[in-house]
């Protein structure tokens, strides 16, 4: 490359790493932690997370409906997540007066516990990587820093790609510091720039709404939407009945959420989990009318828009549950390994400014030397 060319490569890498690297780094490594952490949660809140009666029959989804709305009032949505195994708590999310997660046996449903949306370690950290702490305004600036990545990694590959290739994956630690530091950042952001790409670029599609609903305007497709409710009078429809109108439906399935709006013009969602979606909450919906308990309309996973479809493979890819343990592991790799590049890239800007200030202040007749105070 010529040398001109690579001084302006250097320069868009660098100062596009100083400007958007940190908030890159800072997300990467909340969300390698958070693969690290859940597991952990889970075993030092074991209060919240297991079943106080584990083998007993489970209550109804009736009982608890009733229990929620008795203790967050009927104004309030609600998020059902029924046990996903033996021994596991049924969780309702809550947004209404309070925010939060309140966690119940499933067998008696009785709450065990609550905790809010900003309580806690982990819940702050899955705000500080999906938003910023910026709520809904976060989502869209995340997004632009994730993608803003591609054009780091670009510029780095460019700077990166070697005349000899017998020394391209060569690491030097026997030249200070800074000489391994750079050969780590050099070599970590060639192996696993890609790596780390596909967790970037999943996180803004998730991010940032508009990503989807583009792919579904490219693609042709219709977006879907909720089915209409016609307003009938009366009391709220079972909820134990409507889960078995879906099971049998699909028989199969597990019921992955139930959605609850305090609306009555608002449907009641059954997200269901079929075999073949590797979406892990399921993106298969059954609507039902909240009073007369009527099926309204059936959503399959792969019968949706194209960028709603999308979620059922970007946001397993994302949290690295499409492929098991070894992908989770991999994804925290790539996380902190994108934070590193992070704190290596900085620390080597800073090391050449410094060495340039030096040099400067060590020539003779240097304003610094005369006035070094």
């Amino acid at each position: 490359m010529h040398a001109t060319a690579r001084r302006w490569w250097l320069r868009l890498h660098r100062w596009l790493g100083l400007g958007l690297g940190l908030v890159l780094a800072l997300v990467a490594f909340t969300g390698a932690s958070m693969i690290v952490l859940e597991p952990l949660d889970q075993r030092l809140h074991r209060e919240l997370f297991a079943a106080a009666t584990p083998e007993a029959p489970a209550a109804s989804l009736d009982a608890v409906r009733q229990t929620v709305v008795q203790r967050y009032g009927p104004q309030a949505a609600f998020t059902l997540r029924p046990p996903r195994a033996s021994g596991d708590t049924f969780r309702v999310r809550v947004s209404g007066a309070w925010h939060g997660t309140a966690y119940l046996d499933p067998a008696t449903a009785r709450i065990l516990g609550q905790r809010g949306e900003h309580e806690g370690v982990f819940n702050f950290l899955f705000e500080l990587h999906s938003a910023l702490l910026l709520g809904e305004n976060g989502k869209p600036l995340l997004a632009a820093v994730a993608l803003s990545y591609l054009f780091l990694l670009a510029t780095g590959l460019v700077l990166w790609w070697p005349r000899n290739w017998r020394q391209a994956w060569r690491l030097r630690f026997d030249g200070g510091a800074t000489r391994s530091l750079f050969d780590l950042h050099r070599v970590a952001g060639s192996l696993l720039g890609l790596v780390v790409a596909v967790s970037v670029v999943s996180g803004a599609y998730m991010a940032w709404k508009p990503l989807s609903r583009l792919v579904t305007t490219v693609s042709g497709d219709a977006p879907a939407t909720p089915p209409p409710v016609a307003p009938v009078p009366g009391a709220a429809a079972s909820l134990q009945a409507m889960a078995r109108s879906a099971q049998a439906l699909f028989p199969q399935a597990a019921i992955g959420y139930i959605q609850l709006a305090p609306q009555p013009s608002k449907p009641v969602r059954f997200r269901m989990k079929l075999a073949d979606d590797p979406h892990p909450n399921g993106l298969t919906s059954v609507w039902f009318h909240p009073v007369t308990g009527a099926v309204l309309a059936v959503h399959r996973w792969n019968e949706l828009d194209a960028g709603t479809k999308g979620n059922s493979y970007i946001y397993p890819l994302h949290t690295g549950e499409l492929g098991g343990v070894a992908h989770e592991a991999l994804n925290a790799v790539s996380g902190f390994t994108l934070f590193g590049l992070g704190v290596t890239g900085s620390w080597l800007w800073w090391r050449r400014r410094r060495s340039k200030a030096s040099a400067f202040a060590e020539r003779p007749g240097s304003a610094w030397r005369r006035h070094p105070g």
